[in-house]
């Protein structure tokens, strides 16, 4: 199985979507968890990037995560919403995080 180096994570109110992908781009994997699943997921997965929207829940996330182990970037709305390809949606916002978090000149929260 290919490394994921980051992860994108589109969060709601009952249900996360992430996107994993390679350094190069490459799609290892699209889940849809809900937060108890997302937590013990993110709590197996070997430390790595994620990205998130910044919203209100993400700050409260990104503590969660860090203490996990992972590099927890936030990215503002506004610089994620160039990089949606179709429709809005949690899939396509997903991977629109990992787009934006992948760019070298990103600003970050």
């Amino acid at each position: 199985m290919k490394e994921v180096s980051i992860i994108g994570v589109d969060l709601a109110k009952q249900v996360f979507q992430l996107h994993g992908a390679t350094a190069e781009g490459e799609i290892v994997f699209r889940k849809k968890l809900s937060r108890k699943q997302f937590l013990a997921f993110m709590q197996a997965h070997p430390g790595c990037r994620v990205a998130l929207e910044a919203c209100t829940t993400a700050h409260y996330w990104a503590r969660t995560l860090a203490d996990l182990g992972h590099e927890v970037r936030l990215i503002a709305p506004k610089f994620v919403k160039p990089y949606v390809k179709n429709q809005k949606n949690d899939i396509a916002d997903a991977e629109a995080i990992v787009e934006a978090a992948s760019r070298p000149t990103m600003c970050f929260v």
